[in-house]
Protein backbone atom coordinates (compact mmCIF):
# COMPACT_ATOMS: atom_id res chain seq x y z
CA UNK A 1 0.00 0.00 0.00
CA UNK A 2 1.23 3.45 -0.86
CA UNK A 3 1.93 5.50 2.25
CA UNK A 4 1.25 8.84 0.55
CA UNK A 5 -2.16 10.45 0.77
CA UNK A 6 -4.30 9.35 -2.14
CA UNK A 7 -6.30 11.94 -4.02
CA UNK A 8 -9.90 10.91 -3.48
CA UNK A 9 -12.72 12.85 -5.11
CA UNK A 10 -16.44 12.57 -5.76
CA UNK A 11 -15.90 10.54 -8.95
CA UNK A 12 -13.84 8.03 -6.95
CA UNK A 13 -16.68 7.79 -4.43
CA UNK A 14 -19.20 7.12 -7.21
CA UNK A 15 -16.96 4.46 -8.74
CA UNK A 16 -16.49 2.77 -5.38
CA UNK A 17 -20.23 2.90 -4.72
CA UNK A 18 -20.90 1.20 -8.06
CA UNK A 19 -18.29 -1.49 -7.38
CA UNK A 20 -19.64 -2.11 -3.87
CA UNK A 21 -23.13 -2.59 -5.31
CA UNK A 22 -21.83 -5.02 -7.94
CA UNK A 23 -18.10 -5.67 -8.35
CA UNK A 24 -18.79 -7.26 -11.74
CA UNK A 25 -20.09 -4.03 -13.23
CA UNK A 26 -18.01 -3.22 -16.29
CA UNK A 27 -15.84 -0.13 -16.41
CA UNK A 28 -17.94 1.00 -19.39
CA UNK A 29 -21.17 0.76 -17.36
CA UNK A 30 -19.61 2.61 -14.44
CA UNK A 31 -18.26 5.21 -16.84
CA UNK A 32 -21.75 5.86 -18.23
CA UNK A 33 -23.01 6.43 -14.70
CA UNK A 34 -20.23 8.80 -13.64
CA UNK A 35 -19.45 10.57 -16.92
CA UNK A 36 -16.06 8.99 -17.69
CA UNK A 37 -14.70 6.67 -20.34
CA UNK A 38 -14.11 3.02 -19.46
CA UNK A 39 -10.36 3.67 -19.69
CA UNK A 40 -10.57 6.56 -17.23
CA UNK A 41 -12.59 4.41 -14.81
CA UNK A 42 -10.01 1.62 -15.09
CA UNK A 43 -7.16 4.04 -14.35
CA UNK A 44 -9.00 5.31 -11.27
CA UNK A 45 -9.77 1.76 -10.06
CA UNK A 46 -6.12 0.78 -10.57
CA UNK A 47 -5.03 3.83 -8.55
CA UNK A 48 -7.56 3.06 -5.81
CA UNK A 49 -6.21 -0.50 -5.62
CA UNK A 50 -2.57 0.66 -5.58
CA UNK A 51 -3.23 3.11 -2.74
CA UNK A 52 -5.13 0.52 -0.70
CA UNK A 53 -8.54 2.18 -0.87
CA UNK A 54 -9.92 -0.86 -2.72
CA UNK A 55 -8.56 -3.93 -0.98
CA UNK A 56 -10.14 -6.65 -3.11
CA UNK A 57 -13.18 -8.02 -4.85
CA UNK A 58 -15.38 -10.82 -3.56
CA UNK A 59 -18.59 -12.73 -4.13
CA UNK A 60 -21.42 -12.78 -1.61
CA UNK A 61 -22.85 -16.26 -1.24
CA UNK A 62 -25.95 -17.52 0.55
CA UNK A 63 -24.40 -19.19 3.63
CA UNK A 64 -26.79 -22.15 3.64
CA UNK A 65 -25.62 -23.04 0.11
CA UNK A 66 -22.17 -23.60 1.61
CA UNK A 67 -23.37 -25.64 4.57
CA UNK A 68 -23.57 -22.81 7.11
CA UNK A 69 -27.06 -23.17 8.60
CA UNK A 70 -26.38 -21.90 12.13
CA UNK A 71 -25.01 -18.48 12.98
CA UNK A 72 -24.13 -16.81 16.27
CA UNK A 73 -22.22 -13.97 17.85
CA UNK A 74 -20.01 -14.92 20.77
CA UNK A 75 -18.77 -12.47 23.38
CA UNK A 76 -15.40 -13.59 24.74
CA UNK A 77 -14.25 -12.62 28.24
CA UNK A 78 -10.57 -13.14 29.04
CA UNK A 79 -8.60 -13.63 32.24
CA UNK A 80 -6.46 -10.53 32.67
CA UNK A 81 -5.46 -8.58 29.61
CA UNK A 82 -5.26 -10.85 26.58
CA UNK A 83 -3.38 -9.03 23.84
CA UNK A 84 -5.29 -8.68 20.55
CA UNK A 85 -2.54 -10.54 18.68
CA UNK A 86 -3.05 -13.58 20.96
CA UNK A 87 -6.80 -13.48 20.35
CA UNK A 88 -6.10 -13.22 16.61
CA UNK A 89 -3.94 -16.36 16.76
CA UNK A 90 -6.75 -18.25 18.46
CA UNK A 91 -9.49 -17.23 16.05
CA UNK A 92 -7.37 -18.14 13.02
CA UNK A 93 -7.41 -21.73 14.27
CA UNK A 94 -11.18 -21.94 13.94
CA UNK A 95 -12.47 -21.85 10.33
CA UNK A 96 -16.01 -21.36 11.61
CA UNK A 97 -15.13 -17.90 12.94
CA UNK A 98 -15.89 -15.60 10.01
CA UNK A 99 -15.17 -12.31 11.80
CA UNK A 100 -13.54 -11.32 15.06
CA UNK A 101 -12.85 -8.01 16.71
CA UNK A 102 -11.86 -6.54 20.04
CA UNK A 103 -14.62 -4.42 21.53
CA UNK A 104 -15.40 -1.95 24.27
CA UNK A 105 -17.69 -2.84 27.15
CA UNK A 106 -17.57 -5.91 29.33
CA UNK A 107 -16.41 -8.41 26.70
CA UNK A 108 -12.88 -8.43 25.35
CA UNK A 109 -13.80 -9.69 21.89
CA UNK A 110 -16.79 -10.43 19.69
CA UNK A 111 -16.77 -13.40 17.32
CA UNK A 112 -19.08 -14.07 14.39
CA UNK A 113 -19.44 -17.85 14.09
CA UNK A 114 -21.08 -19.93 11.36
CA UNK A 115 -21.65 -23.65 11.77
CA UNK A 116 -23.49 -26.49 10.08
CA UNK A 117 -25.99 -26.87 12.92
CA UNK A 118 -26.40 -26.25 16.64
CA UNK A 119 -24.39 -29.36 17.53
CA UNK A 120 -21.48 -28.17 15.39
CA UNK A 121 -21.76 -24.69 16.95
CA UNK A 122 -21.54 -26.25 20.40
CA UNK A 123 -18.37 -28.11 19.37
CA UNK A 124 -16.85 -24.86 18.09
CA UNK A 125 -17.74 -23.13 21.35
CA UNK A 126 -16.10 -25.94 23.34
CA UNK A 127 -12.91 -25.59 21.27
CA UNK A 128 -12.85 -21.84 21.89
CA UNK A 129 -13.44 -22.26 25.63
CA UNK A 130 -10.43 -24.58 26.14
CA UNK A 131 -8.06 -21.68 25.54
CA UNK A 132 -6.40 -21.10 28.93
CA UNK A 133 -6.96 -17.32 28.98
CA UNK A 134 -10.67 -17.44 28.11
CA UNK A 135 -12.73 -17.03 31.27
CA UNK A 136 -16.24 -17.24 29.77
CA UNK A 137 -18.29 -16.77 26.64
CA UNK A 138 -21.80 -15.51 26.03
CA UNK A 139 -23.50 -16.57 22.81
CA UNK A 140 -26.37 -15.04 20.89
CA UNK A 141 -27.88 -17.13 18.08
CA UNK A 142 -29.02 -15.35 14.92
CA UNK A 143 -32.64 -16.15 14.01
CA UNK A 144 -32.97 -14.08 10.84
CA UNK A 145 -31.36 -11.20 8.99
CA UNK A 146 -33.51 -8.08 8.92
CA UNK A 147 -31.30 -6.62 6.18
CA UNK A 148 -30.73 -9.65 3.93
CA UNK A 149 -28.49 -7.78 1.48
CA UNK A 150 -26.01 -6.76 4.21
CA UNK A 151 -22.50 -8.24 4.17
CA UNK A 152 -23.26 -10.00 7.45
CA UNK A 153 -26.02 -11.97 5.76
CA UNK A 154 -23.59 -13.36 3.18
CA UNK A 155 -20.54 -15.58 3.39
CA UNK A 156 -17.13 -15.19 1.85
CA UNK A 157 -15.72 -18.61 2.64
CA UNK A 158 -16.96 -22.18 2.30
CA UNK A 159 -17.97 -24.37 5.19
CA UNK A 160 -14.99 -26.15 6.75
CA UNK A 161 -13.92 -29.49 5.36
CA UNK A 162 -13.60 -32.60 7.49
CA UNK A 163 -9.98 -31.72 8.31
CA UNK A 164 -9.70 -30.21 11.77
CA UNK A 165 -13.44 -30.02 12.38
CA UNK A 166 -14.99 -31.95 15.24
CA UNK A 167 -18.09 -33.85 14.25
CA UNK A 168 -20.72 -35.67 16.20
CA UNK A 169 -22.65 -38.70 14.96
CA UNK A 170 -24.28 -38.15 11.57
Amino acid sequence: MNSGAASFDELDRKIITALMANARTSFAEIGLGVGLSATAVKRRVDRLRETGVITGFTATVRPSALGWRTEAYVEVYCEGAAPPRRLAEVVRNHPEITAAMTVTGGADALLHVRARDVEHFEEVLERIRVEPFIRKTISVMVLSHLIPESPEAGATQPAPTDAGVLRGPA
